[in-house]
């Protein structure tokens, strides 16, 4: 790698530091060593012509399932690692409910190393926030947190009993750790596969109610406000919710949500007839739900984008709708899909790229997702209107599972780089 790196030709986008304008980026021994206009060309530079691409940030995708440890036939580290640079992502929390769960300080340095053997991607990990994901006696918050687990969370369970999450908040509020919860009273929850409506009775679907969002959101702000604890809500689909959240920001709580693509790409109506790609836990919602998540992208409510990555295989797709297992991949779609409301007109770029980048990175405590001077150069080259067709089988890493099968997007990654090395392509 040489020494120097020069971007010149570029739309300089950080919205960390408000830059938004026309410029160069100047890379020296892996950090961002200046930027602007008219740095001239140091001797032996490398230089990347961008021709008018946005140059951001790596992203910061704070939601992701990984395959590894223990269900490495759907993705493992290195595999999601090359889904994800194609994505423009460069660092990511990675979910505990693995196989066995991440609540002992050996497996979050495990992920920790084997990242790092991958020269690619930074995985933060998050830590059990109870002993295997169960919830029913807490995890080790303060070993785990010593270790370097950055958030602390059942990954895709919700934490049924109140009294247990009120004690995980007061716990994790003496470590300056942030609880994260699946929002699904797991009581109504249990059983269904699609939103509780016309179209779940239609197809003979077992029906979760809205509401059962709602619930949980409402439970976990009264314990947060009780304890003084930060909690933060994953994949956010209601608009229900996103008013109890949006009334508890202005009270001044320790609250933040984010969502995925699908809550504010599809509606209900993409299930379609029994299309397990499009499902999703959370289930999709209604038109209602859909617009109110895109709006609260834009007023402040949620505070990122995250990919939700949940690698499935065909074993786990194929099957009858309620057999079926929920997800889908997010990690190579992330950024084009997140443009999609930019393209709308619903959402500024720079709006968007913030959701993607430093507001992850703040709730993860991570110096990631910015283009400071001095900070590592992680790096997104992108052209927000270049078109790319979305397929099923040819996307990067072992899970193949998306919801944008088919589809088209806008907002191609034209480069990454980690610390100052190009990883993609």
């Amino acid at each position: 790698m040489p020494a120097d790196l020069l971007f010149t030709g570029a739309r300089l986008l950080d919205p960390s530091s408000g830059l938004d304008q026309p410029g160069e980026l100047l890379v020296r021994d892996g950090l961002i060593f200046d930027r602007g206009q008219g740095l001239g060309r140091p001797e032996g530079a490398e230089v990347v012509e961008c021709h008018g691409a946005v140059l951001c940030p790596g992203l910061v995708d704070m939601r992701a399932a990984l395959g590894e440890p223990g269900f490495e036939y759907r993705e493992t580290i290195d595999s999601a690692a090359s889904a994800a640079v194609a994505g423009g992502i460069t660092t990511l929390a990675a979910l505990p409910d693995t196989k066995p769960a991440i609540d002992d300080p050996a497996l979050v340095h495990f992920l920790h190393r084997q990242a790092e053997a991958t020269g690619r991607l930074t995985i933060l990990p998050y830590g059990a926030l109870t002993r295997g994901c169960r919830g029913e006696e807490l995890a080790e918050i303060g070993l785990l947190h010593e270790a370097g687990a950055v958030l602390f969370s059942d990954g895709a369970r919700a934490v049924a009993s109140a009294r247990l999450m009120r004690i995980a908040l007061s716990y994790a509020r003496a470590f300056g750790a942030r609880v994260v919860e699946h929002p699904e009273e797991p009581t109504l929850a249990e059983g269904g596969h699609a939103t509780e409506g016309e179209l779940a009775t239609r197809l003979g679907l077992e029906g979760i109610p809205a509401c059962a969002e709602t619930i949980m959101v409402a439970r976990d702000i009264r314990l947060a406000k009780l304890t003084g604890g930060a909690v933060h809500f994953a994949h956010i689909s209601t608009a229900e919710a996103l008013d109890l959240i949006r009334a508890a920001k202005a009270e001044g709580l320790r609250v933040s949500c984010d969502t995925a693509p699908p809550y504010f790409a599809f509606t209900e109506e993409a299930i379609g007839d029994f299309r397990t790609y499009a499902k999703f836990s959370p289930p999709l919602r209604c038109e209602a739900d859909r617009a109110a998540v895109a709006a609260a992208l834009a007023d402040g409510t949620i505070d990122a984008i995250v990919s939700d990555h949940q690698p499935r295989d065909a074993d786990d797709k194929r099957l009858p709708f309620a057999q079926a297992a929920p997800g889908g991949a997010g990690l190579a779609t992330l950024l084009s899909a997140s443009l999609i409301e930019v393209h709308k007109g619903t959402l500024p770029l720079a709006k968007a790229i913030a959701l993607l980048t430093v507001q992850p990175a703040r709730l993860l405590g991570s110096e990631a997702g910015t283009l400071s001077p001095g900070k590592p150069a992680d790096l997104c080259l992108f052209d927000p209107e270049q078109p790319w067709l979305v397929e099923a089988g040819a996307l990067p890493g072992k899970a193949q599972n998306t919801p944008f099968d088919g589809q088209v997007l806008k907002g191609k990654v034209l480069g990454t780089w980690k610390r100052g090395r190009r990883v993609y392509p």
